[in-house]
């Protein structure tokens, strides 16, 4: 009895010191994130975009996006990416081995013939079978890849091989960009001399429900179904109270696979995607960032508060749980991967503080909250449970888990103002105080399954069926 006594007051603490340890990193990042949205949007006032837009130092980029079995939707992706606003750019479609009608519906769409192509095979791929270029002028920005199957990193590592320019910029085929995407994206690239910029990222916001013609999004809508609700709110507080914030601190470890701007020269030095992780944005990021501290070179990699990139998210249990169970197992790998990178010094902001918060506070945090839950149920069932205890901890959090979110609907509505009914804005608090009552425990589960997953070998990326955007037109 006495020692479960002792036990309880250990584990109390623990837990204490750990909610309070999480809190005050949250709060941090929350101030850093919130000077830097200020910052940006007061120098941001000044820039016109249309200097960028036609000055002859602006550097070409070449945007890569890979597609598989993408034939429901392949013509009005590519639709998209064409009316991009950017003087000198290619895009360049990898059909990753699609099985379904994909490269026959380009083909005839876009008038594509077999070229001859000298590929410069910096990173290894599987193998290229075609390259095929328009007979139209029109379409004379497109090139489509035909490879054989080898899943997205390998797809990403050919577009890099087939790119000729020394930007790249790589998307999601079925995301829908902004179309002035790369002019805001590649400013980064030319503010600063002192400092090599070798990455940069954009907000990625939900798409569903939002009324587009055309391959624009027209109109912003709040999602109709509770899952795309529930990840709109996500969203916000992980691109504007955290990415922000490691921007400001040059601590960034991840550009979003949705959409991302990298300097092809250091991935390609860094050794270009990896199929060792289901998490290949990530890991690329880290890898980059090792790279350039191995070889001395002073860097930055910036994320930028604008609503750049429209996805699609899950709106089924179904396939949410997959995307879940995928990010854990790619934060996962990425960690052990790169592990002894952990609190050494020689990798400043990446080792001392970048990297432990992601060991410590996104992989660790889902485990120890399982186990916590679990540890009370301990007590409560054999009678040991202290319930004044318990409901103050519980009110706790939940009262720090309403000030984040709002937090983050503030600047959302300060800055870019994407949802312009009050009664939308009165769903996104509704979801703000509904979501650490609900939907948290299934991601506590998802991500509890995707580290025993992890470990018990599993490495497939899960299939992710979306129900397609309708246009509206």
């Amino acid at each position: 009895m006495e020692f479960l006594t002792y036990l309880s007051e250990f584990f109390n603490s623990g837990i204490i010191l750990y909610a309070v340890s999480l809190i005050l990193a949250y709060i941090i990042l929350s101030v850093l994130s919130i000077r830097e949205t200020i910052f940006y949007m007061r120098k941001n006032s000044f820039a016109d975009y249309r200097n960028i837009m036609t000055s002859p130092l602006t550097p070409p980029v070449s945007l890569i996006a890979p597609a598989y079995n993408e034939g429901a939707t392949i013509i009005e992706n590519i639709r998209s990416l064409l009316s991009l606003y950017y003087a000198d750019f290619e895009i360049i479609i990898v059909n990753d081995g699609s099985t379904d009608d994909t490269l026959k519906k380009i083909i005839e769409e876009y008038s594509l013939v077999k070229v001859d192509f000298a590929v410069n095979e910096k990173l290894k791929t599987k193998s290229i079978k075609n390259i095929y270029k328009s007979t139209n002028p029109v379409f004379n920005k497109l090139t489509v890849v035909d490879k054989e199957n080898g899943g997205k990193s390998d797809a990403l590592n050919a577009g890099i091989n087939v790119s000729k320019n020394d930007l790249i910029a790589c998307c999601d085929v079925d995301s829908i960009l902004e179309q002035d995407s790369l002019l805001k994206l590649v400013k980064p690239f030319l503010e600063s001399s002192k400092v090599k910029t070798i990455a940069a990222g954009g907000v990625v916001r939900i798409a569903n429900d939002c009324e587009i013609e055309n391959g624009r999004i027209v109109k912003v809508n709040f999602p109709k179904k509770f899952f795309p609700r529930i990840q709109v709110l996500e969203y916000i507080r992980a691109f504007l109270l955290a990415r922000m914030a490691w921007s400001r601190l040059n601590g960034v470890l991840i550009i979003s696979g949705a959409f991302g701007m990298f300097e092809k020269d250091v991935v390609i030095k860094a050794g270009g995607y990896s199929d060792k992780t289901v998490g290949e944005d990530l890991e690329l990021v880290v890898r980059m960032r090792k790279y350039m501290h191995d070889n001395g070179i002073k860097y930055r990699i910036v994320y930028i508060p604008d609503p750049l990139c429209w996805t699609e998210s899950p709106t089924t249990i179904k396939i949410l749980s997959r995307q879940r169970n995928r990010w854990t197992r790619g934060l996962i790998g990425t960690l052990f991967l790169h592990i002894r990178t952990l609190f050494n010094p020689k990798y400043k902001i990446l080792g001392m503080v970048s990297f432990p918060y992601w060991l410590i506070y996104e992989w660790a945090a889902p485990i120890i909250e399982f186990f916590g839950i679990l540890y009370f149920l301990f007590l409560a069932v054999f009678g040991f449970a202290d319930w004044t205890f318990i409901l103050l901890v519980f009110l706790a959090v939940y009262s720090f888990a309403l000030l984040y979110s709002f937090t983050s609907i503030f600047i959302e509505e300060f800055s870019f103002h994407q949802y312009k009914s009050l009664k939308d804005i009165f769903k996104l608090s509704l979801v703000a105080f509904l979501e650490p009552l609900s939907f948290h425990f299934l991601t506590l589960i998802w991500a509890v399954k995707g580290n025993l997953d992890y470990l018990s070998g599993e490495r497939k990326w899960g299939e992710m069926k979306r129900e397609g955007f309708r246009d509206n037109r």
